[in-house]
């Protein structure tokens, strides 16, 4: 996870532990933030990073 940018939402939940779901309520709460490239929806690596840490 180191060198990517972004990750997939699924890709996320499963670095997370937790479900897609739950995944997005964190985003729509502001605890991950992400992009939109084309109709797809990515996960910032760096905020997933800092999620992580912060624990």
């Amino acid at each position: 996870m180191d060198q990517l940018l972004a990750l997939r939402i699924n890709d996320a939940a499963r670095a997370l532990g937790v479900g897609r779901t739950h995944l997005y309520r964190l985003i729509n709460e502001g605890k991950i933030e992400t992009i939109q490239l084309g109709r797809r929806r990515l996960v910032k690596a760096a905020s997933l990073r800092k999620l992580i840490e912060e624990g």
